[in-house]
């Protein structure tokens, strides 16, 4: 029997469909949804509360000819089901596959790439006045998060927009959830305005002002839609400019549908109230979002279950236990994340240390300015924090942290590769946007156990530091108890050779291992891009004919490239070959392949170590050659 998705490979053949047979049509999307997740993995609980509100989006406004734009882009798998990508649902996050956030090169209807939160305000105005400008009566929409609702951007949009002369709609997709709970007086305020007492107390105090005009009153009464605009307060939302309609249910079509309709009708800036549930309609998932939010594959008869062995602990993980084990030995220390509890690894921390810890929502720029004030007043801030979205707080870094010389760590998760979640995520870019900034050092260890001791280097330190380190387990070496720190800035030799000199930067030191064995070359676990070990530096220079750099991160304005600056400043000159990611952006995929389409797998290292020096090495004097000698 053909099922009604089945007949839907656009959003015009949704158009056509009676509106009685939308609720069968929700079905069977949030079944083929979860069905497809559990094959693939990606993000779930988000997607299965967006059914309804994607249907009644691409069933009222012509797409792609008006456009959407979706904040964050995890909610937007029921929106890549429709618009003709349902039979590569299964290709989702794999190489060569669908991408797991909206991407401009993968179909017109994903009018912008939205894998970091709190931009769709922006650019569906910027979408908005540009139509204006070019006479196109195209609607623009903005889909966005509660939990992206808190992040500065999103505000700054509205403040812009409420005064623009723009056709634009913002939906507030409140399902009172981000990826961790969400934090702050604007979700207590969305709290507020959805509860039963709010509007109560506010019809009561309507009473006792409307009896002493009993017109009026009598009025309210008969028309309930009127007394309900008479007793609830100016939203923050009309404040900002726009008009305001909700909340509204949006898993109820009958109630998504007419009053899009309606505000399609609508000139100016429009905010709506749309009140979802994550992991609607699969029981697991409603009743533990956060586990559901991003899963792996799983029997959604069974739901996730454990695995019958133990994974190696993770270098997030192995973070989490460092700083409760910090926290403890030191009251100085404080915790901070904008959003990302359980994936930055502070649960523990929270539970120990509840009056340590601070979760400032979706907010990297307030978390970093945030932690600057707390380290002025002697405290010892720690800001877990992905690479990736450290740099939407950049500004903040070096204005009022390194400028300064406080002394804030920052616990950079997700450094390198991110495989699934694709170059939205990736964290490439840290050392070179790190290293260029006066006061900061950068350490990267080379596994777990490294890492638990350089977070302690870095503690101590009484300037800003950054640990970068990668996402998933590394080779599982045996994690030292205690909290005994690494000599600050220092490296070591790993393995003697000859000729060529490897400098492994974080976890590729083990390849970079592998790939020494078969060509008998030096290689060194540098531990840190800032600063570099320069008497270890210049001894390898000084016995080794070429020097070669590997690093899982941005080869432009990397390690490799401090290493070449630090020899030049030094007069020397020696064959150099700077291994990294190559300048572009990485796909999304599985991260072992993607290293080795970089070259940065064993094997990888080896062909590049050999294609570049396998027969120099022959003819290089072992002497050092000096500048202008």
């Amino acid at each position: 029997m053909t099922t009604l998705l089945q007949t839907i490979d656009d959003p015009a053949q949704l158009r056509q469909l009676p509106r009685s047979q939308l609720e069968p049509l929700a079905a069977e999307l949030r079944a083929y949804v979860l069905d497809s997740v559990s094959k693939t993995g990606g993000h779930l609980s988000s997607n299965l509360g967006t059914v309804e509100l994607t249907i009644a989006l691409h069933y009222v406004f012509n797409t792609p000819y008006d456009r959407i734009v979706w904040d964050v882009g995890h909610q937007t798998y029921p929106h890549k089901i429709l618009t003709g990508r349902r039979e590569r649902m299964h290709t989702l996050r794999q190489l060569g596959g669908l991408a797991g956030f909206p991407a401009r090169a993968e179909s017109e209807y994903d009018t912008f790439g939205t894998a970091h939160s709190s931009t769709s305000i922006s650019a569906a105005l910027g979408m908005a006045l540009a139509a204006k400008l070019k006479g196109e009566p195209r609607k623009a929409i903005a889909v966005i998060g509660d939990g992206a609702m808190t992040a500065g951007m999103a505000f700054e949009a509205l403040n812009n927009a409420g005064v623009a002369d723009a056709d634009l709609l913002v939906i507030l997709n409140d399902n009172d959830m981000s990826i961790s709970p969400p934090v702050g007086a604007l979700n207590r305020y969305l709290a507020q305005l959805m509860s039963g007492r709010f509007y109560a107390a506010g019809k009561d105090i309507a009473k006792k002002v409307l009896h002493v005009a009993p017109p009026l009153f009598e009025l309210a009464k008969r028309l309930e839609e009127h007394a309900k605009g008479m007793v609830v307060p100016a939203t923050l939302f009309e404040k900002f400019g726009f008009n305001y309609v909700g909340p509204i249910d949006g898993h109820d079509l009958e109630s998504l549908i007419p009053t899009l309709e309606n505000m399609k009708q609508l000139k100016g800036p429009q905010f709506l109230h749309v009140v979802t549930k994550k992991g609607q309609g699969y029981k697991l998932a409603e009743a533990d979002p956060v586990a559901y939010h991003g899963p792996g594959k799983f029997d959604p008869a069974v739901g996730l279950t454990k695995p019958a062995t133990p994974p190696k602990p993770t270098f997030t993980q192995v973070f989490g236990q460092w700083l409760c084990d910090m926290g403890a030995k030191d009251a100085r220390l404080v915790g901070i994340t904008p959003a990302m509890r359980e994936g930055s690894g502070l649960v523990e921390f929270e539970k120990r240390f509840p009056e340590r810890y601070y979760d400032v929502g979706i907010a990297e720029q307030h978390a970093v300015t945030f932690a600057a004030g707390m380290a002025t007043e002697g405290l010892k801030p720690v800001v877990a924090i992905y690479s990736t979205f450290l740099q939407r707080a950049y500004d903040q870094l070096i204005h009022d942290v390194a400028l300064q010389n406080l002394p804030v760590v920052f616990a950079l998760d997700r450094a390198g590769l991110v495989g699934a979640d694709g170059p939205t995520h990736a964290g490439a870019y840290d050392i070179a946007y790190l290293r260029c900034i006066p006061n900061v050092s950068i350490a990267c260890p080379a596994d777990e156990n490294e890492c638990r001791k350089l977070l302690t280097t870095a503690f101590e330190e009484n300037h800003p530091v950054a640990v970068r380190y990668p996402r998933g387990s590394g080779v599982g070496a045996a994690i030292e108890p205690g909290l005994a720190p690494l000599p600050f800035g220092k490296g070591e030799v790993r393995r003697t050779g000859k000729r060529v000199a490897v400098l492994a930067f974080g976890t590729l030191l083990y390849p970079a291992l592998a790939a020494a064995e078969k060509l008998n070359c030096t290689v060194a676990n540098m531990r840190w891009a800032k600063p570099l070990d320069l008497e270890l530096l210049l001894q390898l220079a000084k016995e080794h004919d070429a020097i070669v750099t590997v690093e899982e991160g941005a080869v432009m304005g990397g390690a490799g490239s401090a290493v070449g600056e630090a020899l030049q400043a030094h007069g020397i000159a020696k064959p150099m070959l700077q291994l990294g990611l190559r300048d572009e952006f990485i796909p999304h995929g599985d991260p072992a392949k993607l290293l080795a389409l970089q070259g940065l797998d064993a094997a990888g290292i080896e062909a590049s170590i050999t294609a570049r020096f396998g027969e120099l090495t022959e003819r290089i004097a072992p002497s050092l050659k000096v500048v202008g000698s």
